[in-house]
């Protein structure tokens, strides 16, 4: 057992509605090779996943904080974090599922690589092919622009692996292990995103005060994704959107020419309109031809 094996991890699960697959995120969890501090933060769930938890909470190991509203994911992961001073932190989706031995190789990765502060592992779809997002550039307004102009998008997923771990510009928010100096140095999530986003704008601001974010590709995690936001996906999309013009306006507005970010926020606000339309005209089709596809 090397020497991250003796040491305690807090992990983070923000739950919002996620059915049995928090009870089997939890369990993974309690199946680790190492011991782990979690701590579940509910966000007003109605759906009764928390139920099969209370049996199993237990002071230093399963922790459960409910809030009377939803509060949001990054407000929710900082209240998880609250009192932590160790030397790493996981923020694991519910819907994440890990191996036993998931937690002990990334933490010899980063205990390998000192200026690392921050990693994430290759996240996979239920039918194990890569999940975009697991690994992926940080978007800036002008390469949104090439984008939308038909260029290259800012995800590396399906690109040939590499064959070590190795530095990148951004992970998943759905899993990052986080290193506890670094997390002192670079603070908390930023509250003002409700959902989405908060995961880049932290890559960045690790990035920013000389931290690695490093992406691990012989580690793998499945993440089933979607688990929460299932009830109302145009509130999700509006989240999606809204924190992406925050994250715009908060790092790049005053070195940008104000006519290029004025069309980054046109397109972000084009493109919440095209994807509600879709999912309004989708719900009722999917409705009644639903039962002929399944």
């Amino acid at each position: 057992m090397n020497a991250g094996a003796a040491r305690r991890v807090r992990v983070v699960v923000v739950n919002y509605n996620a059915g049995t697959l928090l009870a089997e995120c939890v369990a993974r969890l309690a199946a680790s090779t190492l011991p782990l501090d979690v701590v579940v933060v509910d966000n007003a769930s109605s759906d009764g996943s928390l139920q099969p938890l209370r049996a199993r909470l237990r002071p230093g190991a399963l922790a459960l904080r409910e809030n009377a509203a939803n509060l949001g994911f990054a407000r929710a992961v900082n209240q998880g974090l609250e009192g932590w001073r160790g030397d790493y932190a996981l923020l694991l989706n519910p819907d994440c599922l890990i191996e036993p031995d998931t937690l002990e190789r990334l933490l010899a990765a980063m205990d390998a690589r000192p200026g690392v502060g921050m990693a994430g592992c290759l996240i996979r779809n239920p039918d194990g092919s890569e999940q975009a997002g697991c690994r992926r550039q940080a978007p800036t307004p002008w390469q949104s622009l090439r984008r939308t102009l038909g260029g290259r998008g800012f995800d590396q997923a399906g690109q040939p692996l590499p064959a070590q771990p190795c530095p990148v510009e951004a992970i998943s928010g759905a899993f990052m292990l986080v290193r506890g100096t670094a997390l002192e140095a670079v603070g908390r999530l930023d509250e003002g995103y409700f959902l989405h986003c908060e995961d880049l704008d932290w890559c960045l601001r690790f990035r920013q005060h000389g931290w690695q974010v490093l992406f691990v590709p012989d580690v793998a995690v499945t993440h089933v994704k979607g688990a929460s936001s299932r009830r109302c996906p145009i509130c999700v999309e509006w989240h999606k959107h809204r924190g992406m013009a925050r994250y715009y306006r908060k790092f790049f507005r005053r070195q940008t020419p104000w006519p290029l970010m004025g069309l980054v926020y046109a397109g972000i606000w084009a493109r919440f309109g095209v994807k509600s339309l879709y999912l309004l005209l989708a719900g009722p089709f999917s409705r009644r031809f639903g039962h002929a596809h399944a």
